[in-house]
């Protein structure tokens, strides 16, 4: 491979060391497509022939091919998808597969082939978050006024609605979405050009490579186009924060399918047994979500790491780039998958969730704003006298409600009987009417309004 500089062949753990064909023969579509793109380019500015150019293009074609038909053998004494495709192509059309190389290197060949296959990787996972979102907003607007829960410190906080709750998981998405875009937006620049770290004497055309991979632009300094991965690392880092949140949902969910809260039931479909409590129904599907998503994470700090040291401008170390994103890209679509899965499949118990959203004194500050609004009290002021009414119900082992007007004007004697007004729960949750709030009539518009947005988004672009 190596030409007359090397006269005798690598010692077989450099060989072992040194392959990549075991993982970068992912990238088998990305370069063929490169290759096409450059080999038409050389064409259409006379530094090959158009004779040449043809029979390379039907090789590379029977090549792809080939490889999609699984009748292609990677070979790893080749060492990467590059030569392992020239190669071929040498055995297919002879000497002409050895021009395809001109003005170009793996340096910026496999630049190219990346951030190729990361964008139609960060294609993919905005479709899946998109339906991940519609899952929720779905769910949402079904149970709008379903009453739960709400937590601060896992403790019960304040009434909210299961489909408000929903609703958060679509606004973390979104963002995830925009993330996701931008980081696409600011890697559609092709490196493809800047041969080794240079560039090339030969008159190319990079402009017309760049359009013909579908790119807004080429890469405008060399050194930068071969050296650069931060394409990668804020793929990896929107992965992340997806990842979390995927996994903030999966622990609620693990939690909600316990006996212990109930407030949601996973089918079979999302469900194992144990192999000797018969009883057992696991969340299994959600505990996985939780689980890899430290496997995304260390991804992005494994590629962090082995760039940081890094001088200007290709190393070999950067060949690290590729089986942490292959992985974590997989290992965040399935997930992405399961998720929409378990929210599609999921069956809220809305009896016990509006019986614990009345546990723990949850509708505290609604007293408080009962006393601030009816009584003119200062919230501080208020916050003190329903404190001690909690702590009173408290001492008595009942809820709020059920102490007598008698016992609350003990503690505060303008207190009305019309404070029991406030002290349900779905009236908690229907007074929480300011924008954002969980009010049933607002998450109800904001699932329509989610569910209108991702129809828009889904509609092809003309």
């Amino acid at each position: 491979m190596w030409g007359g500089r090397f006269a005798t062949g690598p010692d077989a753990i450099m060989e072992e060391i040194n392959a990549s064909i075991d993982f970068d023969q992912r990238l088998w579509r990305q370069d063929i497509r490169g290759s096409l793109a450059h080999a038409a380019m050389l064409a259409e500015t006379g530094i090959l022939t158009r004779e040449d150019v043809d029979v390379i293009s039907a090789g590379l074609k029977g090549i792809e091919a080939e490889i999609e038909a699984g009748r292609f053998t990677f070979s790893r004494a080749l060492e990467d998808i590059h030569m392992n495709i020239e190669s071929n192509l040498k055995d297919r059309i002879g000497l002409a597969a050895g021009r395809l190389h001109t003005a170009r290197s793996r340096n910026d060949q496999v630049a190219t082939d990346m951030r190729l296959w990361v964008r139609d990787a960060l294609d993919q996972l905005d479709e899946q978050v998109a339906d991940l979102q519609l899952a929720l907003a779905e769910k949402a607007d079904t149970y709008a006024g379903a009453v739960m829960p709400g937590f601060t410190h896992l403790q019960s906080a304040q009434p909210v609605t299961f489909g408000h709750h929903l609703l958060a998981y679509v606004e973390m998405l979104a963002r995830d979405r925009g993330r996701l875009r931008d980081a696409r937006e600011r890697m559609n620049e092709s490196p493809l050009g800047a041969a080794a770290l240079a560039g090339t004497s030969f008159p190319i055309d990079r402009h017309m490579t760049a359009k013909a991979l579908g790119f807004a632009r080429p890469t405008a300094n060399s050194l930068d186009s071969v050296s650069d991965r931060d394409f990668v690392l804020e793929t990896l880092s929107a992965a992340s924060i997806c990842a979390m949140h995927l996994s903030r949902l999966a622990e609620e969910i693990v939690l909600w399918a316990t006996p212990q809260f109930g407030f949601v039931k996973l089918s079979d479909k999302f469900s194992t047994g144990s192999s000797i409590m018969p009883q057992k129904r696991n969340p299994d599907a959600a505990e996985l979500v939780r689980g890899k998503a430290g496997r995304v994470f260390g991804a992005l700090q494994g590629l962090l790491t082995m760039m940081k040291g890094l001088p200007l401008t290709y190393s070999k170390d950067m060949q690290e780039d590729k089986e942490g994103t292959f992985d974590a890209v997989q290992t965040l679509s399935l997930c992405l998958a399961a998720s929409a899965g378990m929210v599609r499949d999921m069956q809220p118990d809305l009896k016990t969730m509006k019986k614990a959203a009345g546990l723990g004194y949850a509708t505290a500050t609604d007293l408080a704003d009962w006393l601030v609004r009816v009584l003119k009290m200062p919230f501080r002021d208020a916050h003190h006298v329903t404190g001690r009414l909690v702590g009173l119900a408290s001492s008595k082992g009942v809820g709020l409600e059920k102490l007598s007007l008698a016992e609350m004007q003990e503690v505060e004697p303008k207190i009305s009987d019309e404070i029991f007004a406030v002290l349900g729960v779905e009236r908690s949750v229907k007074s929480r009417t300011s924008y954002g709030g969980t009010a049933p009539a607002n998450v109800k518009r904001q699932a329509k309004r989610w569910l209108k947005q991702l129809a828009k988004d889904a509609k092809p672009q003309s």
